[in-house]
């Protein structure tokens, strides 16, 4: 295989993905879209704690940031079960979860947190995003896509990174990555 080949870009409808590949990504759809989809249903039902936590937390616009991060998780958390539109959905978790990672961090130097869910579920679905949704899905039963061609994934991950940062920037405003814990 040439190197150009083992980085395309370029869909491949003939390439297949084998069953025991396609039943280990529905395992990490259904427990990463079933985290997403518990988190975003705790918030929908009771949305003012949401609220009073992004407030607390330093966010401007707490009801809009709330809502914002609740609808973006549940519908990721069903769209990744489903293995419908994965590479959207993907792209929303990744940015929810970095913001989400970001507020574990904030309050003291970057390293001081252990990794946590956040972390894991945005590499979990940045390597759904990758590697697609597998057979076993409604992408690759309704149109016929195991995985999205590259040029897409890798356009979302940078918009799933630049998503992240200007939701952080815009409507919380702080720097969370730092090497001591922040001023009082």
């Amino acid at each position: 295989m040439a190197t150009t080949d083992a980085i395309s870009t370029r869909y491949d409808s003939t390439t297949t993905t084998d069953s025991l590949s396609s039943f280990g990504l529905l395992a990490l759809r259904i427990a990463t879209g079933a985290t997403m989809l518990q988190a975003g249903l705790i918030k929908a039902f009771d949305i003012d704690a949401a609220v009073s936590f992004m407030d607390s937390n330093g966010w401007k616009m707490s009801k809009f940031a709330a809502i914002l991060v609740t609808a973006t998780e549940t519908a990721g958390g069903i769209l990744l079960i489903l293995g419908l539109l994965t590479p959207v959905a993907a792209c929303g978790v990744i940015a929810a979860m970095i913001d989400a990672w970001a507020v574990n961090v904030s309050a003291g130097a970057f390293w001081s947190e252990p990794f946590n869910v956040p972390f894991l579920v945005a590499f979990a679905a940045t390597a759904l995003l990758f590697t697609g949704a597998g057979a076993y899905s409604v992408d690759a039963k309704a149109f016929g896509r195991a995985r999205w061609p590259g040029v897409i994934t890798v356009g979302l991950f940078l918009v799933a990174i630049a998503a992240a940062v200007a939701t952080w920037v815009l409507l919380n405003g702080t720097n969370p990555i730092h090497f001591s814990g922040p001023k009082a």
